[in-house]
């Protein structure tokens, strides 16, 4: 297909994406995802680079930087965090996520929106035009059930996928709990969007699961 960023090609046959975390022994290692097809397949595989500082004393309101390779090793996806607040006491500086492909392009932006009760978020094209709204529940925690943020229309009217925590069906099968996560979407929805939504999961992970108990 033409005008799409390199190494996203494959994005465009996907509606559903999976993003399993490997199991580090040590805590300040770098963390390692692979991220893969509905049929358990890697297609990237992805290096989250930060400072020693940032992990021990910032986690999990560290900056970041997660790149994304396909299975050549070209950096498909670069994914930035600054380091931003994690309050609902201060809605001017929460959390903002850049996704650039291929690297140094920007193709969009994950914002935080304030809310009281809800996890919101606006997915933004790169020109910072909003495009989604992403909510998740009340209650993050599913007690090992899947824990499920829809992905809705601007007017959250319609939901159209989610990103899901233990996300059910095949995966929970083929592999362990820890850090899996299930990106669902429409297959026909941009590649550059895809792209974005693979950078949200990173960042609901990093803000409501970091510090759970997953895999027990």
């Amino acid at each position: 297909t033409p005008n799409l960023p390199p190494g996203l090609e494959y994005l465009n046959q996907l509606d559903r994406i999976i993003i399993h975390q490997q199991v580090e022994l040590l805590e300040e290692t770098s963390s390692k995802y692979e991220i893969k097809n509905h049929l358990g397949q890697r297609v990237y595989f992805a290096v989250e680079e930060n400072g020693c500082f940032d992990r021990n004393l910032c986690s999990p309101l560290r900056s970041f930087t997660i790149r994304i390779a396909d299975n050549t090793g070209r950096e498909v996806i670069t994914v930035n965090r600054p380091l931003r607040c994690n309050s609902c006491w201060f809605p001017c500086f929460l959390q903002e996520l850049e996704v650039q492909s291929p690297p140094g392009t920007i193709v969009g932006y994950v914002v935080q929106n304030w809310d009281p009760f809800l996890p919101k978020f606006t997915i933004q094209n790169e020109s910072k035009e909003d495009v989604l709204k992403i909510i998740g529940p009340y209650a993050t925690c599913g007690c090992f059930e899947d824990v499920d943020f829809e992905v809705k229309t601007l007017n959250e009217m319609s939901t159209i996928g989610k990103i899901s925590k233990f996300w059910s069906g095949f995966v929970n099968n083929v592999f362990t709990n820890t850090a899996n996560f299930g990106i669902q979407v429409p297959v026909d929805l941009d590649v550059r969007l895809k792209a974005v939504m693979i950078g949200a999961c990173f960042l609901i992970d990093l803000m409501f699961f970091e510090n759970s108990l997953d895999g027990l």
